[in-house]
């Protein structure tokens, strides 16, 4: 009678121990461990995390970070972390959040336009990825990269074509370079390079001179017709004369790309710069800012006209004046200047 006692013990034992066993592996992988009341919560995991920093990141949104912890190490996961953006759903178990951090990185939308300089891009870039900024500028700079994909210093923002991209948040600035050398590249396509050569540009050429487009005219509809001034102007070796190169070359000599120039002097026109196309023939060594797809478009299939020659029209904001010879364009900048002065636009 008594060994039967310690039997039933021995097997009561036995059982509890097995209901706590199961019950702590049931809580540990399976139950619903999340502590947040939002359907979705977004975790950012740096490059190279420790798995210290990564449960310090976690405990916010965790109900116990020590069953997780107990979890990831069962599963290997605090050896293998990797870096990303991931989506944890609302009453996630462990087991469930650590398949989540190891395969689900989900892209981000990444979105820049309108840069002046490749400083102004890695700044931008930078608020929506991990990398920093100087990381990002080191390799848009990197002297090796340009020589082999044929860019220089001056013309290396005409390889980021400004549009939305799907992209890593813990991409590597060398991996975004290359992301957008290779959206540069999949962009001109022999179609484009044919229609480049028919006008003597190199697509950086092209670049160049769109960004003088588009600093000059807001509206869309009429780049086609002030991309053709300026290559009737290159076809008669004329000086392109841009106002915009010149506030470029103020802003680069006085490295102050915050001024607002909303008037260029004669004065100005005198600045000695490669950028300044009042005094230099061509276009400028590099773009003045960044020209969308739109500005692109509009040097490849310009107008085809004789005007040599356009001014602000007053009379119609944001338009142009356009005239085949000098003395109309006398005419037209005198009613511009005119209309310039009551404005008081000194500077």
């Amino acid at each position: 009678m008594y060994r039967k006692k310690i039997i039933n013990v021995i097997l009561l034992i036995g059982m509890c121990a097995g209901v706590y066993f199961t019950y702590s592996f049931y809580k540990v992988f399976f139950m619903p461990n999340t502590a947040f009341s939002n359907s979705e919560a977004y975790v950012f995991i740096k490059n190279n995390t420790s798995f210290q920093e990564l449960l310090f990141e976690l405990e916010p949104l965790l109900v116990s970070v020590k069953d997780f912890e107990t979890a990831a190490i069962k599963k290997g996961y605090d050896k293998h972390i990797k870096g990303g953006k991931y989506v944890l759903t609302k009453d996630l178990n462990n087991h469930e959040i650590v398949n989540f951090l190891r395969v689900k990185n989900t892209p981000v939308k990444l979105v820049f336009n309108n840069q002046e300089r490749l400083e102004d891009l890695a700044g931008r870039v930078a608020k929506q990825i991990d990398a920093d900024s100087l990381s990002l500028i080191n390799a848009f700079r990197d002297s090796l990269f340009l020589k082999t994909n044929g860019f220089t210093k001056q013309n290396a923002l005409a390889m980021y074509l400004p549009n939305s991209y799907q992209v890593f948040w813990n991409t590597t600035p060398e991996n975004f370079r290359a992301r957008m050398l290779k959206e540069y590249q999949r962009f001109w396509n022999t179609e484009r390079l044919d229609l480049a050569k028919k006008i003597n540009l190199t697509p950086q050429e092209v670049s160049s001179l769109a960004a003088i487009v588009q600093k000059e005219t807001a509206k869309v509809d009429e780049r086609k017709k002030v991309a053709a001034v300026y290559l009737n102007r290159l076809k008669k070796r004329m000086r392109l004369e841009a106002d915009p190169t010149v506030i470029y070359a103020l802003k680069d000599k006085f490295q102050n790309f915050d001024t607002l120039i909303r008037r260029v002097l004669k004065k100005d026109l005198k600045i000695k710069s490669p950028y300044n196309t009042y005094k230099n023939r061509g276009v400028p060594p590099g773009p003045i800012s960044m020209p969308d797809i739109n500005s692109l478009e509009a040097v490849l299939a310009a107008e085809k006209h004789d005007y040599l020659y356009f001014v602000a029209n007053p009379n119609k904001p944001g338009y142009h004046t356009f005239s085949k010879t000098y003395i109309q364009h006398l005419r037209n900048s005198r009613v511009y200047h005119r209309w310039i002065n009551k404005q008081k636009l000194y500077r």
